[in-house]
């Protein structure tokens, strides 16, 4: 995949351009090479029908954007109270289960010390080795193993699971955390989250809460001010858990 060089905004449009050494052709008209390469420390580019653009470096953010995607993933507001309520950071060690394109596991990376991510699909385990590239993630390793059959990785902060089965993953991640290590799961229906909080109680955990996030958008035009007609529903129920013993 090639990577983005500059962005360009107008209104609510955001545009990639992967080439300055081309001139930009876009909806609002052609934008020249030699525009884009005065603005590739950020200002204002104009096309040749005379609309104005803002143009700036992509950020991890932008980039994020265009990974290559096979399976769903997890959508950004759900990824973003996994790690809030997770309490992860800089000096964070995460184990991530069921990686798919490596969409959260890519994100924690951008966030953690340090992240490892198991995948049982050899397709699966591939593209998301080609999006860690993309992004130039360093902190961050795909293992093409079944979780279930246990995590090497001792004494981890915490321990996410994206897992049709996640219950099956509750005594392998049980030894792989640190004493008050966080333990999520996420899925999409109440019978996962039922039997995985059954799971809970018999390999040491406090279950803490589950919680599912809906996010609203809202459009402000002058004092024309609503939400948005379709907001971001269900896509998950997440679960939060505790190691105690």
């Amino acid at each position: 995949m090639e990577k983005a060089e500059l962005v360009l905004v107008c209104g609510d449009k955001y545009m990639q351009v992967k080439n300055l050494d081309e001139d930009y052709h876009c909806q609002f008209g052609a934008v020249s090479k030699s525009q884009l390469k005065k603005a590739k420390s950020g200002g204002t580019v104009k096309s040749n029908s005379g609309v104005q653009m803002h143009a700036f470096r992509p950020g991890f953010i932008d980039l994020y954007k265009k990974i290559k995607r096979a399976p769903q993933i997890i959508p950004l507001k759900d990824i973003g109270v996994i790690l809030t309520e997770a309490g992860i950071g800089n000096q964070s060690v995460v184990v991530d289960a069921g990686t798919g394109s490596g969409a959260l596991a890519l994100f924690l990376a951008n966030v953690a010390k340090k992240v490892v991510s198991y995948e049982i699909r050899e397709d699966f385990a591939a593209i998301a080795a080609e999006n860690v590239k993309f992004l130039d993630i360093k902190n961050l390793k795909i293992k093409n193993r079944d979780v279930f059959k246990g995590i090497d990785e001792k004494n981890a902060d915490a321990v996410i699971l994206d897992l049709a089965e996640p219950w099956k993953a509750t005594e392998a991640a049980g030894a792989a955390l640190k004493a008050g290590g966080w333990l999520v799961s996420y899925s999409p229906t109440t019978p996962q989250v039922s039997d995985f909080i059954v799971s809970l109680k018999n390999n040491g955990f406090l279950h803490v809460k589950t919680v599912e996030s809906i996010q609203r958008e809202w459009e402000f035009n002058e004092r024309v001010v609503r939400p948005k007609s379709q907001p971001i529903g269900h896509s998950g129920f997440i679960t939060f858990a505790r190691k105690v013993k």
